[in-house]
């Protein structure tokens, strides 16, 4: 009786370390986006055509079995990235004048327009602080590209989760 109870508690902190080391790492579910069936079928435009971002929100409705169509006779809903932009502002500097730390900040608008509909505006930022160091260059300029590929993730996610928002 003793060690069955032992046995269940052991489990029982097992599969809470479990979840906090999850939790504590960032791990998230995420399913597909139920999208409208509206938006199922739309014409998809990009101030970049082959940028990044434009790449990233092309796969992402590819997988949630959105059909992207090139300039459609018949009238369907349309995505439009209007602005993709990266800033920085100065944050702080060294004691010698060098810039020390910078604030990110990518900057994303787009619109929907669907027919018999107001168009639909979004904008909205992302901000992420990045320490300079002129010592280490290289080592920071790949984690500065590995920073602006994970804001520019998050950006599509961002638009796809905004696009199930919308009520028809």
């Amino acid at each position: 009786m003793n060690q069955l109870i032992i046995r269940q508690v052991s489990k029982l902190v097992s599969f809470s370390i479990i979840l906090a080391l999850l939790n504590g790492c960032g791990f998230q579910l995420r399913g597909n986006y139920l999208l409208a069936p509206e938006l199922q079928t739309m014409e998809f435009s990009s101030v970049d055509q082959f940028g990044e971002l434009t790449r990233l929100v092309k796969q992402h409705l590819t997988i949630n079995d959105v059909k992207l169509v090139q300039q459609s006779a018949k009238e369907i809903p349309q995505m439009r990235i209007l602005q993709d932009n990266l800033d920085r502002r100065t944050l702080s500097v060294f004691p010698n004048g060098q810039v020390a730390e910078y604030e990110l900040i990518y900057t994303v608008r787009y619109q929907i327009l669907i027919p018999g509909e107001d168009v639909k505006k979004f904008s909205f930022e992302l901000n992420r602080d990045y320490q300079d160091d002129p010592d280490i260059a290289l080592a920071k300029s790949r984690e500065l590209s590995l920073m602006l590929r994970e804001m520019r993730q998050e950006a599509a996610n961002k638009i796809l989760r905004d696009m199930a928002s919308i009520q028809l």
